[in-house]
């Protein structure tokens, strides 16, 4: 089976997406003038480490769309050989919405990128699709494994995605790539769409009927039937 987080905290993340969402299409100035700080020790840091630049533009396409799509396709194409379809779907769901999603809203929403960043990118650049990319990945694989692994393995796994989804995050920060904003939009998106599709795809439990106490009325029909060793 997979692992599903309590639905408040998908909930929370979708809603704080749509709160950041309406700073960042409004214009909001405070959120504007942190980005550009944020970025601005960036710039200096990488004109005077340009070495460190030129590792961090190849690390960062670990994320990229190519590589998300096909470990996703090859996740579900594995579940789907073993015929674990619950798994199956959600590796496919996961591996669909996110690139989708993020890529939709680049189409909608006005947001231009830092200018003169260490990477030549013209379109919009909210949410940041790597750091969605790594996010999901990473969550994603944590419910999987979640099921069966030992609280070693759990702690372990936890903590290589979050490392994964914020050093995927901060390479874009650190390239110009992506305004701060537009990288916590994508941990916020992927943390509010990932246990979601674990939901969608896991079958409910049915309830097990609770058997009658004592002093419960007998069932209907039951009625006149002699109970075992009577009579």
């Amino acid at each position: 089976m997979i692992a599903r987080m309590p639905p408040a905290a998908p909930l929370a993340a979708l809603g704080a997406f749509a709160a950041l969402l309406a700073l960042v299409v409004g214009g909001w100035a405070p959120l504007h003038a942190a980005d550009s700080a944020l970025s601005g020790d960036f710039r200096g840091y990488g004109s005077r480490h340009p070495d460190v630049v030129s590792v961090v533009r190849i690390a960062t396409d670990v994320a990229a769309t190519l590589p998300f799509l096909f470990a996703g396709a090859a996740a579900t194409a594995l579940f789907a050989t073993r015929r674990d379809r619950v798994r199956a779907m959600f590796c496919g769901a996961v591996t669909v919405a996110a690139p989708v999603l993020w890529t939709l809203m680049h189409w909608l929403i006005y947001r231009p990128r830092p200018q003169d960043g260490f990477v030549a990118l013209d379109t919009n650049g909210f949410p940041s699709g790597h750091t969605t990319n790594a996010a999901a990945a990473g969550l994603a694989a944590v419910l999987l494994v979640w099921p069966a692994a030992s609280r070693r393995v759990r702690a372990g796994m936890v903590a290589a995605a979050a490392l994964f989804a914020l050093a995927i995050g901060l390479s874009r920060i650190a390239l110009l790539a992506h305004w701060p904003s537009d990288v916590l939009g994508g941990w916020l998106l992927a943390l509010g769409v990932v246990p979601l599709l674990a939901y969608a795809v896991t079958p409910r439990r049915r309830a097990r009927p609770t058997p009658p106490g004592p002093g419960s009325p007998p069932a209907p029909g039951s009625a006149g039937r002699a109970s075992p060793g009577s009579g």
